[in-house]
């Protein structure tokens, strides 16, 4: 058992250390990185304040916010339920 964990350990520190010497070696993978996680704060952070408001803060919802998902979700499944039905038949 201690081999084993002996090895394991081994094993994730020359992984660790071939991703790091990778990341110091690279030039244009850094710019890359920098655009891909520029890219990713605009997508969740600016993106989320203006396309997805938050139905569950408002006082509308109230303090029961799983009831309101629930009967949400029901509702909606049922509506289209309704409307795929329609269309088929």
């Amino acid at each position: 058992m201690i081999i084993i964990g002996h090895y394991m350990k081994q094993t994730l520190l020359q992984i660790y250390r071939f991703y790091i010497d990778g990341f110091r070696g690279m030039t244009l993978g850094r710019t890359l990185w920098m655009i891909i996680l520029i890219k990713l704060f605009i997508m969740f952070f600016i993106l989320r304040i203006f396309f997805f408001p938050r139905f569950l803060n408002s006082s509308f919802v109230g303090d029961d916010k799983s009831k309101y998902v629930g009967k949400e979700l029901i509702d909606r499944s049922v509506v289209n339920d309704r409307n795929t039905k329609g269309e088929n038949n």
